[in-house]
Parts: structure tokens; C-alpha cells; sequence
């Protein structure tokens, strides 16, 4: 009886081991999107809803996520957006109507 409790005990401290081992859940890949913050950039927005020009600037940035600027199209809008430079992308969070 009592060696059939160490074997037991043996086997579960082995699974433990090796389920910990195989742990993928820490996507360091997500960190670089939480230090992103949200900047207030005014431009256009191109008349297909799949780039935006800055005014300050007049660069051209990817909108990754167009279903956010949709009927603003040819706009002259303010956004609240996350900007990746190093991929020339903005992901938009909100917009506004430029005054």
C-alpha cells in the first residue's frame, strides 16, 4: 500500500513537472501593444477607408482596422488611435468630426 501511494505521488509530481514545462500563455508579443498609447492625430481619411494623412506631417498611415473610420471616408476627421511606426499602421479607437 505504501508503495503504491509513492508511485502515485511520484506520477503526479512527473505530470506536474511536465505540464508546467509545456506553458505557452505568455504571448510577449501582446506587451508591445499594451505600451502603445493613444495619441488625437487630425487628417483625412482616403476616400477607400484604408489610409489616413496626417496634417502636421502629410504621412500616410495604414488604417488597420477600417471598419472603424466607415462612413467617414474622404473625411477630415480627429482620431484617437494607437500609432505603430514601425509599421506605418494606426489602429483606431475612436474619431471625431474635424472643426
Amino acid at each position: 500500500m505504501k508503495m503504491l501511494m509513492t508511485i502515485c505521488f511520484a506520477l503526479a509530481l512527473l505530470t506536474f513537472g511536465v505540464a508546467s514545462a509545456q506553458d505557452n500563455m505568455h504571448n510577449d508579443n501582446m506587451k508591445g501593444d499594451a505600451s502603445m498609447k493613444a495619441v488625437h492625430v487630425t487628417g483625412k481619411v482616403s476616400d477607400d477607408g484604408k489610409t489616413f494623412v496626417g496634417d502636421t506631417d502629410s504621412k500616410s498611415w495604414t488604417i488597420n482596422n477600417p471598419e472603424a473610420v466607415k462612413g467617414h471616408e474622404g473625411h477630415h476627421v480627429t482620431l484617437t488611435a494607437q500609432c505603430n511606426a514601425d509599421k506605418n499602421e494606426v489602429h483606431v479607437m475612436s474619431l471625431k468630426m474635424a472643426k
